[in-house]
């Protein structure tokens, strides 16, 4: 995976690759490191997503409407973007971060990938930085629906199987990689009468299991 390569999957080109360098930058790496970035980039990506949500459902309540995004705007989502666009593979760390997997760790990736928000808002401004985010977002905010707010994608997928009056899925913890104090777990939830069975990974049994069961809906729902 080359930066080039990150920028095409973006659909943006730095204009000051420095920005992107620190964005790609950890702290244990040195001491221009992403932090900062990752700050900024917070704020601007809860912005994006709250003006999209504000535009595209003119009817919800605020209370709703938070709820939404929080359902968009977590690290678990930020993870599995990361993921999607190989960052692990181009972050900058120190050896000791990378010995113990700190390229894997879900709250790494979720960082380094808001610091990259942060880069893109100052290197190209909101306009740009919001094409980017609603780019990467599209297929989490076609899926966010009203009915759904609050409800975790495990109570989801269940309620939607009992529906069908089908049998609940079956979650196995396959692996565990990282030391004691940073475990990221990999969870295998199965539904043997549809024939998935999808992965998830987490820093806890329970996010890798809530990973899982979003990855079993999503592909139900976009396959009926």
């Amino acid at each position: 995976m080359s930066r080039e390569a990150l920028s095409q999957q973006l659909g943006y080109v730095f204009t000051q690759p420095q920005l992107l360098q620190r964005a790609l930058t950890h702290r244990s790496h040195s001491a221009a490191h992403n932090e900062r970035l990752e700050f900024l980039g917070d704020s601007v990506l809860n912005c994006v997503i709250a003006k999209h949500l504000y535009q595209a459902y003119s009817n919800l309540p605020e209370g709703d409407l938070s709820r939404l995004r929080s359902n968009l705007v977590n690290q678990q989502t930020l993870f599995l973007l990361a993921q999607q666009l190989h960052l692990g593979e181009l972050l900058l760390l120190g050896e000791g971060e990378r010995k113990s997997a700190g390229f894997r760790r879900p709250s790494t990736l979720a960082d380094v990938l808001e610091a990259l928000f942060g880069a893109i808002f100052l290197d190209g401004g909101f306009a740009a930085v919001e094409q980017v985010v609603l780019r990467l977002y599209v297929p989490f905010i076609a899926q966010a629906n009203a009915q759904t707010l609050g409800k975790d994608y495990k109570t989801l997928l269940q309620e939607y199987l009992q529906s069908k009056r089908l049998a609940l899925p079956k979650y196995s913890v396959v692996a565990t990689q990282g030391v004691a104090h940073a475990q990221l777990f990999q969870v295998v939830c199965e539904i043997e009468q549809l024939q998935i069975a999808t992965h998830g990974e987490g820093v806890s049994r329970r996010s890798a299991e809530q990973a899982a069961a979003e990855a079993a809906y999503r592909k139900i729902k976009t396959t009926t």
